[in-house]
């Protein structure tokens, strides 16, 4: 899987994970004109769904910084093993986030994290070196 590819489906993850939260919010509360966007009015579920969103949001600009510019510089290559673990491990973050919270999936869900940073950092380091 190349880089560009990688990119579209960290883009594709969000939507579909936002496609989620619409459906536990409709499913839970019906149609509303208001709510809590962190998730409180929610079954556990549905907070976890809102955190898996907003994680998977906060962590994209990073993630697209170094992947765009890497297709900017025409060094895809050098990177594109690294972005394609870094989004296996994103998806999987999500989806452990999604199952429980409980000690091991929020271990595992805190070693997902830091191997998508050490990534980060990696591809980073390629593109500069």
């Amino acid at each position: 899987m190349d880089t560009i590819q990688v990119i579209v489906y960290l883009v594709l993850w969000a939507i579909a994970l936002s496609f989620l939260l619409v459906a536990v919010r409709i499913t839970e509360k019906g149609v509303r004109y208001s709510f809590r966007n962190d998730g409180s009015d929610l079954s556990d579920f549905g907070l976890r769904a809102t955190r898996a969103l907003g994680n998977t949001l906060e962590n994209l600009a990073p993630a697209l910084g170094i992947m765009l510019l890497a297709v900017f510089l025409g060094k895809t290559e050098v990177i594109n093993g690294l972005a394609a673990i870094f989004l296996y491990c994103r998806i999987g973050q999500s989806v452990v986030h999604l199952i429980s919270t409980s000690f091991y999936p929020v271990l595992l869900r805190a070693t997902l994290y830091s191997v998508q940073l050490i990534l980060l950092v990696i591809m980073g380091l390629k593109l500069i070196g």
